[in-house]
């Protein structure tokens, strides 16, 4: 079983689609070694070195976290249907709640779409707020996205450098 690695008082909760098989068959997040999330906050300075899938509960060390819109394991995001989108963000939207960490990282703008019901969503901040806390949708570091691994670095620098800006 996958569990959130959450706590009081961090600078940014990362909050992936679903876990893949991989991450489901060995407990760990982005553990599927196609998956690019722990060398991409490494780049974007969120952590001091390179972290391992197994080292995860280390996030909580530099205040990140990481939930998940859907706990449901699958092969791709694209198997999940609206409806666990939408229970997904309203019970993503109480955790933000309770925890109030800085910001939330959506990683995957159409998940984020299906899941808030809002249609229209650009890369980066959002208009939206969860109590007071900053909202932004960066891209999926999954091997399936086709996105270089310096586009998805940049993405992830731009809010390490807006909540190092607060």
């Amino acid at each position: 079983m996958i569990t959130d690695i959450i706590a009081e008082d961090l600078r940014v909760v990362f909050c992936g689609i679903n876990p893949g098989l991989s991450t489901a068959h060995h407990g760990f997040h982005f553990v599927n070694s196609n998956n690019r999330f722990w060398k991409v906050i490494h780049q974007a300075g969120f952590t001091e070195r390179l972290l391992k899938p197994e080292e995860e509960q280390h996030l909580l060390d530099t205040r990140c976290g990481i939930t998940m819109l859907v706990e449901r394991p699958t092969v791709e995001a694209t198997e999940l249907v609206r409806d666990e989108l939408r229970e997904g963000g309203a019970a993503l939207t109480a955790k933000i709640e309770r925890y109030q960490p800085r910001a939330l990282a959506v990683l995957g703008k159409q998940a984020f779409s299906k899941a808030f019901g809002i249609s229209k969503v650009s890369w980066g901040r959002q208009a939206l707020k969860i109590g007071r806390t900053e909202v932004w949708v960066l891209p999926n570091p999954s091997g399936l996205n086709r996105a270089t691994l310096d586009e998805l670095t940049a993405s992830y620098r731009e809010l390490y450098d807006a909540l190092n800006a607060q």
